[in-house]
């Protein structure tokens, strides 16, 4: 018997995925317990439309991540602080200040935790990658002065 699975299944399959079980192992496991469903022809269909409404959801995030990127690798953000004579900060310039001034200079959202760079301690050039998209990250430049 052909069912679709509703739910993970350990030694059967993934959430989603099309598989042939023995009629009573359908009936007496996965169908009391909301693990599968038939998969008729209507099932069938509605499978294939939510796959098809996913790769096309996923296909503008790509498209829309990629015009970021190409925005992003354009900015260079300055930073004026204070520090000592040796060009040390008084302070730290973190992944959050990066954040906000992305937000208030180029109206672009970026979380935080995506910016990956250590803090900054030192007066000087630096560059920060972003994690858009799974496989996609820019590279912003930062300039730090005193």
């Amino acid at each position: 018997m052909k069912v679709i699975l509703l739910q993970d299944v350990k030694a059967q399959g993934k959430k989603g995925e099309v598989i042939n079980v023995s009629d009573g192992y359908a009936r007496n496991f996965l169908f009391p317990k909301n693990l599968a469903k038939v998969a008729d022809a209507q099932v069938l269909t509605e499978l294939k439309n939510r796959e098809e409404a996913n790769a096309f959801r996923e296909a503008e995030e790509r498209k829309a991540a990629l015009e970021l990127k190409a925005k992003l690798d354009t900015v260079v953000l300055f930073f004026q602080t204070t520090g000592g004579a040796d060009g040390r900060l008084y302070g730290a310039i973190t992944s959050k200040d990066i954040s906000e001034k992305l937000e208030a200079e180029q109206k672009v959202k970026i979380d935080k935790k995506k910016i990956e760079l250590g803090n900054i301690k030192v007066a000087g050039e630096y560059t920060a990658d972003i994690k858009i998209y799974r496989d996609i990250s820019a590279t912003i430049k930062i300039v730090v002065k005193l």
